[in-house]
Formats: C-alpha cells, sequence, structure tokens
C-alpha cells in the first residue's frame, strides 16, 4: 500500500489504481462520458470472489454491484446478509464487464470479451485471500474453467462440487426462473453445498 492520497483520506492501495487505470482507458471513455463508475468491489482480504457477467443497469445507476433483484437472489443462495456481501473483508465483486453493456433482444448484451483479459489478472493477483471463487452465469465459467466446463451450464453448475474452489452457479436474473422450476435439484442441493462452502471459506483464518 502507498502513501497516495485516495477516497476520503484513504491511501491508494492496487485496487484503488486499477480502478483509476479502468476508469481512464479509452476503450471505457463512452462510459466515464457517461458518469459511471466501473462496478467492481472488494479488498485484498476478501475471502470469497463473487464474478458475474457484466452489472445490469439498475446496479449500473445505483453505483453498486449486484444492487437488483438479482443480487437478493444471489444472497439468499450464497446464505449471507446485505451486510456481509458488501462487507469488502469478506467478499469481493468483480464482473467480466465493469460497465452496463445495454439492453439486447432479450436480457443484457453480452460482456465486452476484451475487458477480463486485459484486468482481471491485475485484479486477482491483488485478491490474495480468497478461498472461494464463486463463477456465475456463462460467460464467467467458460473464461474461468476452459476445459473444464460441461456442454452446458446445466451440466456444469449440476457439478458444481468438482470445480472446487471455483464453485459455478446458474444466473440468479428472474429471465431463468423457468431454469430453476425444471431443475429442482438446484434448490434442495446445490444451493445447501454452495452456503455451506461461503461459510468455510469465511471462517478459514489467514
Amino acid at each position: 500500500m502507498t502513501g497516495l492520497p485516495g477516497r476520503a483520506g484513504r491511501p491508494v492501495d492496487e485496487l484503488d489504481r486499477i480502478r483509476r487505470e479502468i476508469t481512464e482507458h479509452p476503450s471505457n471513455a463512452w462510459a466515464t462520458d457517461l458518469g459511471w463508475e466501473p462496478l467492481f468491489a472488494g479488498s485484498a482480504r476478501a475471502r470469497v470472489l463473487v464474478i458475474g457477467q457484466a452489472p445490469g443497469r439498475v446496479a449500473q445507476e445505483m453505483g453498486q454491484p449486484w444492487s437488483d433483484v438479482s443480487g437478493r437472489l444471489l444472497r439468499s443462495w450464497l446464505g449471507v446478509t446485505e451486510a456481509a456481501f458488501y462487507d469488502p473483508d469478506k467478499f469481493a465483486l468483480l464482473p467480466m464487464d465493469f460497465y452496463f453493456p445495454g439492453k439486447g433482444a432479450s436480457g443484457d448484451l453480452p460482456p465486452r470479451p476484451d475487458v477480463a483479459p486485459l484486468w482481471h489478472p491485475r485484479i486477482l493477483s491483488a485478491l490474495t485471500e480468497v478461498r472461494l471463487t464463486v463463477l456465475v452465469g456463462a460467460y464467467s465459467q467458460r473464461y474461468y474453467l476452459h476445459g473444464q466446463k460441461r456442454q452446458s451450464v446445466t451440466e456444469t453448475v449440476r457439478a458444481a462440487e468438482s470445480f472446487l474452489p471455483f464453485f459455478p452457479l446458474v444466473h440468479p436474473s428472474p429471465l431463468a426462473r423457468g431454469w430453476r422450476s425444471r431443475n429442482p435439484w438446484f434448490e434442495q442441493t446445490t444451493v445447501p453445498r454452495l452456503a455451506q462452502e461461503v461459510r468455510r471459506a469465511l471462517s478459514v483464518e489467514p
């Protein structure tokens, strides 16, 4: 950590520095012009990392990751309170794209493919205490599981335990409500195991 001035008088650490670089990067000028902040959160002490796809419009406008109906359901699956979820010493929240990508024909547009390769390695290198990484949705699973993932999100999520310390998860979007009703094993088996792994990760001593 350096002695450079940061937000509210805090020193600037590596995550602060990366956030500033993302904001100033030419590829993100359109978002900066809109007054948007790159939406990721956490500290070097975070124990659980949640990697999603990209912020929704509500989260982007509020300036807080997962501050929508999807976030409420995700927190219930993780088995944590809102206060714990937004405690940067417990959870780091990292999307595959830092900005709302816009609306498509069915749901939000996908995250830009060049964002994660450019920024994630540096962010992950600063998250030295992470014990569990929750991969929410197909984009993060495709990127982080590489050849390990199954043929579909359903098969990948069903085999979640085999990927630990990664834990693949279906996206908690209202658009996936039908998927959840067709796959009752998810809430019966996968969700309790996820909550167990979260408790274990948060209880590990440094």
